[in-house]
């Protein structure tokens, strides 16, 4: 799968909101904004899974339409399975 600059750009923020949440945590932050940025990020990780999960299955679909490999009710079973897998 080839993961695109959307895609990369998403992880970094995350890579960032998690350095800021750390960062926080360090200077001792009160509870209550520690987690609103950490659900963000989990927001965050959420969409990024969807966005990536739904670009693969365009591709799969793409392919195995050429290819004659797997029924378009198997992919999108297979795409369900790893959305639900990363909740």
């Amino acid at each position: 799968m080839d993961y695109n600059d959307q895609m990369k750009n998403r992880v970094k923020r995350i890579e960032g909101q998690l350095r800021g949440i750390l960062k926080m945590m360090d200077e001792n932050k009160d509870c209550k904004e520690v987690i609103t940025q950490l659900s963000a990020t989990r927001s965050a990780i959420d969409r990024t899974i969807g966005v990536i999960v739904s670009s693969n299955l365009v591709e799969c679909v793409q392919k195995a339409n050429e290819q004659g490999e797997k029924s378009m009710e198997e992919l999108v079973q297979e795409a369900v399975k790893l959305l639900v897998k990363s909740r």
